[in-house]
């Protein structure tokens, strides 16, 4: 019979955060994957778990991952932890869980501490819908390709980001997002937290004076949807009304619907468009 593999959540700062389950869970396992064996065994020796442990990380997910899943087969019961948090989000657990799942190995979650989750319930700002986009990509490409997205994302987004490289992205996504409201969560459940309120320029002009010290998540304003509708009625209005209904009937739409749904761009009535049409035609 196959074993079990347990993603299980671990501090991301303080020590008490530890479940109980969690530390029954690595105690009982026959193996610990660790994203950092050398971070880990503090953690281990903390809590006296003295279960045998291998590195699985971002270098080694498909050649390890791959035995580990002979291991699970072969009826061994794995727990996965990272460095901080919990495993799967942001870290190479994602790709050792779809290989489960495509061997049939069960997965189970030992719920438990998240920077995402905690640094958004505290930001202050929406938390009905948000979107979670880890770190900006390093490549350029791929890195211009989320901005554009984020440049009209609506919900609440969730970013990680190292110290070093804060006010850069700031910058960047002060020059590309404009001034939206931000929370700055730095060392989150340790002695010196923080979560700074402000905004994106804002938040540049304060880390350029203030060296930012730890890992920081930063929880940013969606765009508003008024705001956007706004922008997209006053890009309409820049037209005339019949180049408006020629731009839909250039798409292959009829008269009456193309007329309809200019009506609808620019807030106005069917009947005043037509009327207008017929005006110009005397």
């Amino acid at each position: 019979m196959a074993g079990i593999l347990y993603l299980v959540a671990t501090p991301i700062g303080n020590l008490e955060d530890m479940t109980f389950r969690a530390v029954r869970v690595l105690k009982e396992v026959d193996l610990i994957a660790a994203e950092d064996t050398r971070n880990s065994i503090k953690l281990l020796n903390h809590f006296e778990i003295q279960t045998p442990m291998t590195s699985y990380h971002e270098f080694n997910k498909y050649e390890k991952g791959r035995k580990l899943v002979e291991k699970l087969l072969d009826g061994m019961d794995i727990a996965v932890i990272t460095d901080a948090g919990t495993p799967g989000i942001s870290d190479p657990g994602e790709e050792l869980v779809r290989m489960c799942y495509e061997a049939g190995v069960r997965v189970s979650s030992v719920p438990g501490p998240a920077a995402c989750v905690t640094a958004l319930t505290m930001s202050g700002l929406g938390t009905r819908r948000f979107a979670f986009e880890a770190f900006l990509p390093a490549d350029k490409k791929e890195r211009e390709a989320v901005l554009t997205e984020l440049e009209t994302e609506t919900r609440t987004i969730v970013m990680y980001e190292a110290p070093h490289r804060l006010v850069k992205t700031l910058k960047l996504l002060s020059e590309r997002l404009g001034v939206r409201r931000i929370t700055v969560c730095r060392e989150l459940t340790k002695k010196h937290e923080t979560a700074f309120l402000t905004t994106i320029p804002e938040a540049v002009a304060y880390y350029e004076a203030n060296d930012p010290k730890g890992e920081c998540v930063l929880v940013i304003e969606g765009r508003s949807r008024e705001e956007m509708r706004q922008e997209e009625q006053a890009r309409w209005e820049e037209m005339s009304i019949e180049e408006h209904m020629e731009h839909y009937l250039a798409q292959g739409m009829n008269r009456k619907d193309a007329m309809k749904q200019t009506a609808k761009d620019r807030g106005m009535q069917k009947r005043e468009v037509y009327n207008y049409l017929e005006k110009i035609k005397e």
